[in-house]
Parts: structure tokens; C-alpha cells; sequence
């Protein structure tokens, strides 16, 4: 049985005004499902993991909300971060709470805000690298290239070992001449952020490469259960270093030969701003508008308009007369207007909120 952890932090500033600090992009129903992401996700890691052995690590402000939208998960296998620290704080944590409840464990790691409409073929795949996990490789899963994407990381295969390859490297985000060249070579995937290891293997790269933090979230898995932890907590966290897994653990131990790779076949996205939105999900008429309805039905009139995304969130009508590749989302006390083509940049506008002082928008 697979123990599967689903990190859920960040805020989606991408997806600005409608994510938000208090209520992030992952518990939103963005997916056209109605259920949340964070929702979406647990339910497909539920075919590889009972209830009992699914994890969600989230900050203090969302524990609430994730109890709420998660009834079926244990509380205690709800753990909360006092602060964020990035993913290797975060997935080392439950990886040692896991280790302390069955020390052979094999564990995935699924964030919360993507987007797998296939859920067999996901676990499909996840089964074929618990198998490669069990023989004591770190395994990712690399999602098979649709184009030469410069917003993605990538994988490079190594020898075929399994049903899988050994991880030759992780590379950075490319510039488009070299993801063309990556996806021509078909020697590449998409690095997608999915892991899948026994946790006593993934602990001892830990305390190889990163001591100290493996030292600290031992100590804290030992006192999950006690008194003692909120303290433990309160003294410990803080000092954690802000680092992701991947550069952590990932990159070192593929750099010794100690990391694997199985392809995934299936549909997978990352949905960070509105346009990967528009390219997701369902258009509402035959001119390519779609139409995100996150609270409730939401009235939209497009009049010779082509290709927008539209949120209507405020409960009020959206009209657009003549226009094409925009984003619109209307929410009670902020409106975006911007091109579909400058959807990055939403995030600039939450840093330009934060500099005013206007946390109330953010």
C-alpha cells in the first residue's frame, strides 16, 4: 500500500484575484469537476492509498479548510507547518512520520494543485515506480513532453532499468531553441514533481546531504504523538532551511546514480495562471470561451468575442462585446482585465498590492 503525501502550500498569484493567501488556488474548484484540486488530487491517489495512508502537509491558515474539504483523512494525518519552509521541509516531515508508524514504508509525493483527468493511467504508472522504489531507487515521474514547454524543468533519461530509466539529470527550465532540441531528442520528460520512494531510503540521502534538517524532523516525527511537540515545533521549525526537495535530496543523490524515472503517459497540468486554464478546460461555445464557475453558476453575455476566459465570481453578469484572448475574472472586490498572452504577469500584480500595503487584496 502506498502512503501518499499531497503538499498543499503556496498562494497562486498567478491566479490572482481569485487565489488568494487565505483561500490558494488548491482548494478552489478549478479542475471543472466542482471538487476542489486539493479534492481532485486526494481522490485519485485513492486508488493506490486507504484513507489512513494519506498525508496532507499545510500551513496553519488552510488546516481548517483542508479538515473541512478532506472528512475521510485521519486529523492527525493532517500536518501542519508553523511557517513555510519549502518542500523539503514539508515532505521530509511526513516522510519521518511515516517511517515512525512503518520504517520500510514507500511513499509518494503529489502536490495538491495539478491536474490528472486520467486517474487510471496515473496509477498506472505510480504502481511502476513503487516497483523500481521497492529495489531502493528515489523515483520521479516525468511526464512526456506535448511540445518543447520553456515553463517546465526536464528530466534526461539515463539506461532503461525496470519499467523505468535511471535519471541522468534534472534540467532547468530551457530556453526555447533547447526544449525544442530536448523534445526532439525524445530523450527527455517533463519534470512534473511527483516522487515515489521508501522512506528509510529517502531519510538516510537526508542525513547524507541535508543533517541537519533530517535531524530535526526526526526528532519532531518522535514527538508527534506527545506533548511535547507543540514546543518542539515552535523551537525547531524556524531554523529549518528554506530549500526544495529537489535541490536538497533529488539532484545529489541522481548525481550519484541513485535516482529513477518512469514516463507518464497520461494528461497532466500544472494550473498556474488563467491561460493554462483556458487551454484546460471545456469551452462553452464553439469560438474557444471558457468559462470558470468557482461559486456558484455565474452570468456571462459574449457578444463577438473570441477565445477569453471568464470568471464570473462576483454573482454579477459579465458582458463582453468585440473582444478576443482576454482574462476576465470578476470577484467581489477586485476585477482583472489582462491578454491571455500576459498571464504570467498577474503575479507582479500581487507583489505591487503587497508594496502598497493593500494585504487585504492579497
Amino acid at each position: 500500500m502506498l502512503h501518499a503525501v499531497v503538499p498543499a502550500g503556496g498562494s497562486g498569484t498567478r491566479l490572482w484575484p481569485l487565489s488568494r493567501a487565505q483561500r490558494p488556488k488548491f482548494l478552489l474548484p478549478l479542475g471543472g469537476s466542482g471538487e476542489s484540486l486539493l479534492q481532485s488530487t486526494v481522490e485519485r491517489v485513492r486508488l493506490l492509498s486507504a484513507p489512513g495512508q494519506v498525508y496532507v502537509v499545510t500551513g496553519t491558515a488552510h488546516a481548517v479548510d483542508v479538515a473541512r474539504q478532506l472528512p475521510d483523512i485521519p486529523g492527525d494525518n493532517i500536518l501542519v507547518e508553523p511557517s513555510p519552509r519549502d518542500s523539503a521541509a514539508a515532505i521530509s516531515l511526513a516522510a519521518a512520520v511515516i517511517a515512525e508508524r512503518e520504517p520500510t514504508a514507500i511513499m509518494g509525493a503529489f502536490a495538491a494543485d495539478h491536474l490528472v483527468p486520467d486517474a487510471k493511467a496515473f496509477a498506472e504508472t505510480v504502481e511502476r515506480a513503487m516497483e523500481l522504489a521497492d529495489t531502493g531507487l528515489l523515483m520521479t515521474i516525468g511526464i512526456t513532453p506535448a511540445g518543447p514547454e520553456t515553463g517546465y524543468g526536464y528530466l534526461r533519461l539515463g539506461p532503461a532499468v525496470g519499467p523505468g530509466f535511471k535519471l541522468a539529470a534534472f534540467v532547468e527550465k530551457p530556453d526555447q531553441v533547447s526544449a525544442v532540441e530536448y523534445v526532439s531528442s525524445g530523450n527527455y520528460l517533463w519534470n512534473a514533481g511527483m516522487f515515489v520512494w521508501r522512506v528509510d531510503v529517502f531519510l538516510d540521502e537526508l542525513a547524507r546531504h541535508r543533517p541537519a534538517l533530517h535531524d530535526a524532523v526526526r526528532t519532531l516525527a518522535a514527538a508527534w504523538d506527545t506533548t511535547g511537540r507543540d514546543a518542539l515545533f515552535a523551537k525547531l521549525w524556524p531554523t529549518l532551511e528554506k530549500i526544495s526537495v529537489d535541490y536538497a535530496v533529488m539532484e545529489p543523490a541522481a548525481a550519484s546514480g541513485k535516482v529513477g524515472v518512469v514516463p507518464g503517459d497520461f494528461d497532466w497540468h500544472d494550473v498556474g495562471d488563467y491561460d493554462t486554464l483556458g487551454q484546460v478546460l471545456k469551452a462553452a461555445d464553439r469560438v474557444g470561451n471558457v468559462v470558470v464557475r468557482p461559486s456558484g453558476p455565474g452570468e456571462v453575455l459574449l457578444t463577438e468575442s473570441k477565445r477569453n476566459v471568464v470568471v464570473p465570481a462576483a454573482g454579477r453578469l459579465v458582458v463582453a462585446v468585440g473582444v478576443d484572448d482576454l482574462i476576465i475574472v470578476d470577484t467581489p472586490d477586485a476585477m482583472l482585465v489582462c491578454p491571455r498572452d500576459r498571464a504570467q504577469e498577474v503575479k507582479g500584480v500581487v507583489e505591487e498590492l503587497k508594496q502598497a500595503s493593500r494585504t487585504d487584496l492579497v
